[in-house]
């Protein structure tokens, strides 16, 4: 235990002194934050990787105790946080490596660096932390650094900045108090997972409710579910790609579905009805946010959308409250993390070329970078569900978890999250299409080759990924990830055999690749027949410039704005009547309003206010 001890102090303290650290050290100083940033980072995947081979770990340091409630520096491993830390630290170390070109030229790389090293340790802390409050502490600064690293976009990011950390915020005051009430309810007044875990609380009162439901809104602000999703459409439009890589797209993720799904097997055993309220929650996230990102213009908050879309299938498998759904929610947060920070590292190596990320300012960058091609190419895939890639086997869990449910209205959500994968296929095509398939512009006819390996490398491996765990899902993260994470709980699988009898993978792409080589030997024999030519484009006889000639990817999407009754929807989401930030910004100036109509300034008016109180006293001490 004291190796697993001394691995799990390297993996959180390690990059939080080194973020420290760097601190004192001079931005003169050149390379050093850089190198000590990678070898941390790599220092930290070792160790949780030698953590999650061990799985013996298991330490407590009493800290305090006050009454019946007691603070304890408690560190368990379990199988779901030690695979889950073996990925976010490896998320870690390529954000590391990818950023040592992006951020060269960026004036407050050391801020960033700093941050981006106290985030992966925070982040390792909360998934080993097995008291809420300490939890709940690194919980916090985490959202902090996440303020500190979308700042480092620039004074345009601020703003985006300050929704996220007001959000966050205020859903960490939520979790806080949910976390206070599950203390006064379990009838030991613990805050230790694995000591409520012995006795789950069940849902079976108002306070219980009110506990589930205040810790849910902390969980799924965080991965990004709707209502409180606004925060990263809104983040991304400053925020440095490899920001928008590692924490909205993959840490946020994890942290969120990992807190939730704790909530749903481990602290709670929930009802019914709390179930429906999951799928609902679920299958709005996919199909909303799926309609507003097919309209988008810009990269990446076109993907920030599609990453809030996919939390959808998360939250919709844990709702379930199935065994294969389980599964399949805690699989495809593992899936979306892969190939939407491989989205996301893709979107930043093309504007790091093109200085843009306006869909309609791009196009024919396919020759120029191929490997941010083909694995924008192959994560496109993944994320539509289209197969062998990973992101179809996941949601196919998700389908069969949700059929498994058993209820009349789950075919309703079975065809929501179906439709919404259609869509994606749908928005992806614009992405493809506009990026690099179409016509170059004044912008995309200047960029001659890819980006550098440090930037090519997180992409590759991100993009094997997508493939490997699409291919062999079952005998690589099924079986070494996901089933034992589900292990010790009531949605154990205990016939894996049920998840791999409908779809061999292995076989079906085989069919799949020789299917494609058989399309391009006839499309290669039509070509050596056919006889083409090229003529340039015109119109009334009148040749047209190669710039006028252009027809955008977003042209087509521009016509489903105007499609009734869809209309009305995007209609309410400029309105902000999707945001609660907005909704209690409103409400807010509304109420500071009334205040200062109240404060006027005239003794007499606060004179009569006095009386008014002392006669409401009055009243109250008579009546009781």
């Amino acid at each position: 235990m004291q190796r697993e001890l001394l691995l799990s102090l390297i993996v959180i303290f390690a990059p939080i002194g080194s973020g420290i650290l760097l601190f004192f050290i001079p931005k003169k100083v050149k390379y050093v934050r850089e190198a000590l940033t990678l070898i941390v980072s790599a220092c930290a995947l070792g160790a949780a990787l030698l953590i999650f081979l061990g799985k013996q770990l298991d330490f407590a340091l009493p800290l305090f105790r006050i009454g019946e409630f007691s603070l304890n520096f408690k560190l368990l491993s379990t199988p779901l946080n030690t695979f889950l830390l073996l990925f976010l630290t490896g998320f870690g170390f390529l954000i590391s490596l990818y950023s040592l070109k992006y951020m060269a030229e960026n004036n407050r790389a050391k801020e960033y660096y700093i941050f981006l090293l106290t985030t992966i340790g925070c982040a390792s802390a909360i998934l080993l932390s097995d008291h809420l409050i300490i939890f709940l502490l690194f919980w916090e600064i985490v959202s902090v650094s996440l303020y500190f690293l979308i700042t480092t976009g620039g004074p345009d990011a601020r703003k985006g900045a300050t929704k996220s950390l007001i959000m966050i915020a205020a859903s960490d005051a939520c979790l806080l108090l949910g976390i206070g009430i599950l203390w006064f309810l379990n009838n030991n007044h613990s805050l230790i997972i694995s000591e409520i875990m012995a006795e789950p609380l069940k849902m079976n009162s108002f306070l219980s409710y009110a506990s589930f439901i205040l810790m849910m809104i902390g969980a799924i602000t965080k991965a990004g579910s709707m209502p409180f999703h606004t925060w990263i459409p809104a983040a991304s439009k400053a925020a440095p790609a490899p920001v928008m890589a590692l924490l909205p797209a993959s840490l946020d993720k994890i942290l969120g579905i990992y807190l939730l799904f704790i909530l749903a097997t481990r602290l709670f055993i929930l009802s019914p009805a709390m179930e429906i309220v999951l799928m609902v929650i679920g299958a709005l996230t996919i199909i909303v946010t799926v309609m507003m990102a097919l309209i988008q213009h810009h990269l990446p908050k076109l993907l920030s959308y599609h990453a809030i879309s996919q939390v959808g299938y998360m939250v919709l498998g844990i709702g379930t409250g199935t065994p294969l759904g389980m599964a399949g929610g805690l699989f495809h947060m593992l899936n979306n993390s892969i190939y939407k920070c491989c989205l996301f590292l893709c979107g930043g190596a093309v504007a790091h070329k093109t200085k843009t990320n306006n869909l309609e300012h791009l196009g024919g960058l396919a020759r120029a970078m191929p490997i941010t091609f083909i694995g924008c190419l192959i994560a496109s895939l993944s994320i539509a569900g289209v197969p062998p890639f990973n992101g179809f086997v996941s949601k196919w869990l998700v389908y069969q978890g949700t059929i498994q449910q058993g209820s009349w209205f789950s075919i309703f959500f079975l065809i929501l999250a179906m439709f919404g994968s259609a869509l994606t296929l749908a928005s992806f095509i614009k992405v493809l299409y506009s990026t690099f398939l179409g016509r170059t512009s004044k912008i995309t006819k200047k960029v001659k080759k890819d980006v550098g390996i440090t930037m090519q490398l997180p992409i590759i491996i991100l993009s094997i990924l997508c493939i490997l765990f699409g291919v062999f899902y079952y005998q690589l993260p099924l079986k070494n990830f996901i089933i034992p994470s589900l292990a010790n709980t009531e949605f154990a699988i205990t016939k894996p055999e049920q998840i791999t009898e409908n779809w061999q993978a292995p076989l079906a792409t085989a069919f799949i690749i020789g299917g494609i080589v058989i399309g391009l030997i006839i499309y290669l024999i039509s070509r050596i027949k056919t006889k083409s030519r090229t003529e340039s484009a015109f119109i009334g006889g009148e040749a047209m410039e190669t710039e006028e000639a252009r027809v955008p990817g977003t042209t087509f999407y521009n016509t489903i704005k105007a499609i009734k009754p869809l209309d009305a929807l995007y209609k309410t989401q400029r309105r902000g009547w999707f945001d609660p930030y907005v909704l209690f910004g409103k409400g807010g100036r509304a109420f500071s309003k009334m205040l200062k109509v109240l404060h006027n300034g005239i003794l007499p008016f606060y004179l009569a206010w006095a009386l008014i109180g002392i006669g409401v006293l009055i009243t109250l001490l008579i009546i009781f």
